[in-house]
């Protein structure tokens, strides 16, 4: 917390000063009241976190660049970030200009005014922000492979396609692209990108998150579950949880994805060898407890809160869920340590509070497992449901189509990836925006402003059937 007498004390030397007089820092802005020129140096979180696990870094207030770096980020996460983000909004009207910070000894500066025309314009006009990749103990090989990403990588676990509060939003200025957090656009344009209705119900938070998981000739994600609303409420003062999806992208032969509980099981017995396996003391059996679905591409598996879950080994996930990612209470990690040679941190005492018991075998298959229903049809083109549970708010529609397909964004921000076909092209019926081209398996966000658009196959998909799946939030859940 500031001292706001030394803050004060502060203001009364800088009002005798005289010459230049230089402020920088997290708070500098509140130090002088109306100064000369006022800059904000801005950064995505994304970068943050790369800086951190060089320790170049530390967090607000201390030095702690040595500290582990799981440590550093939940710092951030929780306090820094939102103390940041808290002044940033103020500052949209104040500041002269934006400092572009991402590439290191090549900072781009822009007017403040030019950086919110630019958002102005993005509220209106599909697009995409700018993925991350990142590895993990269980990562698998198709997005390097397939992606073209650095090939000395020992695997990608994570593809972050569409998580606005970590991705960056790239912006063309002449001939420079400035490169600033997403989560900006997301503070200043609410209503437009957002949505009336789901701005009164979320807030300044982008509530729909799509990213990649990869075990392709990888292994098992860690079995984990995801606290309830009440849970993490209670717990953690959060207002809702992540709740989630599998879709898969792409399946070998033997992919499977656990989930639910095995019909039959005792609570106690599965809770007492979760500890057992985590004191070393035994091999957790998982094929015991819980059940093993076999999965193929385009299968889609809902995930309400509370139910244990994993992807198993050779698959691509589409990962749909809501934004509170952070809390994943993971119960076994199949005996491995992380890239860093340590232990993955496990959390069985809140995982049992929060595992839905009653999510057997039966309960699986006729409500989370392959749920899909016909919805409408026309020429060239199907639509169908996936989900997600009716104890999710986020609703997925699957449509297939050789011919343009007329959307809505019906009050919702819309979030879409091509799961079929390799191009596709989003265009305004009132030529509102310009036609927007986009390619397999790429994510891109329609602003509920946009109101009506349509998609049609493009380039080397003509004539050929493509896919797409579009998220939205459920405004009557």
């Amino acid at each position: 917390m500031l001292d706001w007498e030394k803050v004060s004390a502060l203001r009364e030397r800088l009002e005798k000063a005289e010459g230049l007089i230089i402020i920088y820092g997290y708070a500098a802005a509140l130090l002088v009241e109306q100064p000369d020129l006022l800059i904000y140096a801005d950064m995505a979180r994304w970068e943050i976190q790369l800086r951190q696990r060089l320790h170049q870094v530390d967090n607000i207030g201390i030095n702690n660049r040595h500290e582990e770096t799981a440590s550093q980020y939940k710092r951030g996460f929780f306090v820094d970030w939102r103390v940041c983000d808290k002044q940033k909004k103020l500052l949209f009207s104040k500041a002269d200009y934006w400092l572009d910070t991402n590439e290191k000894e090549n900072p781009k500066m822009i007017e403040t005014s030019i950086l919110l025309a630019g958002l102005d314009k993005t509220a209106k006009t599909p697009f995409r922000v700018v993925p991350f990749f990142d590895p993990g103990p269980w990562g698998g090989q198709w997005m390097k492979e397939k992606l073209g990403l650095h090939p000395d990588q020992k695997n990608y676990a994570w593809c972050f396609d569409c998580v606005p509060e970590e991705n960056s939003l790239l912006l063309k200025v002449q001939d420079e692209i400035i490169e600033i957090p997403s989560i900006n656009l997301v503070f200043y344009k609410t209503k437009e990108l957002l949505g009336e209705a789901v701005e009164s119900r979320f807030g300044q938070e982008f509530p729909i998150r799509f990213d990649f998981l990869d075990t392709i000739d990888g292994g098992n994600l860690s079995l984990q579950v995801h606290p309830t609303t009440q849970y993490i409420q209670d717990q953690f003062g959060m207002k809702y949880t992540q709740d989630e999806s599998y879709y898969m992208l792409e399946a070998k032969e033997d992919a499977v994805v656990y989930l639910g509980l095995k019909t039959g099981i005792s609570p106690d017995e599965m809770i007492r060898d979760l500890n057992l396996a985590q004191e070393g003391s035994s091999i957790f059996d998982a094929d015991k407890y819980i059940n093993r679905f076999p999965a193929k591409k385009h299968d889609h598996f809902l995930i309400p809160n509370g139910t244990v879950h994993c992807s198993g080994a050779n698959g691509i996930v589409l990962e749909i869920s809501a934004t509170p990612y952070i809390f994943t209470f993971k119960l076994w990690d199949w005996e491995r340590l992380g890239l860093d040679g340590k232990p993955r941190p496990i959390n069985i005492r809140h995982g049992a509070n929060v595992i839905q018991w009653n999510r057997d075998t039966d309960w699986c298959k006729r409500e989370i497992v392959n749920q899909i229903e016909p919805i409408a049809e026309g020429d060239g083109w199907r639509e169908e449901k996936t989900g997600l549970h009716k104890n999710e708010f986020i609703e997925t529609r699957r449509h297939w189509f050789t011919k343009p397909v007329s959307h809505h964004t019906s009050g919702s921000v819309n979030v879409i990836n091509l799961v079929e076909g390799e191009e596709a092209i989003v265009e305004s019926p009132d030529k509102a925006f310009p036609p927007f081209v986009v390619h397999y398996a790429e994510t891109f966000i329609i602003p509920e402003a946009i109101g009506d658009y349509t998609i049609r196959p493009y380039g080397k998909s003509e004539g050929k059937e493509c896919a797409t799946l579009k998220a939205f939030v459920r405004l009557n859940a």
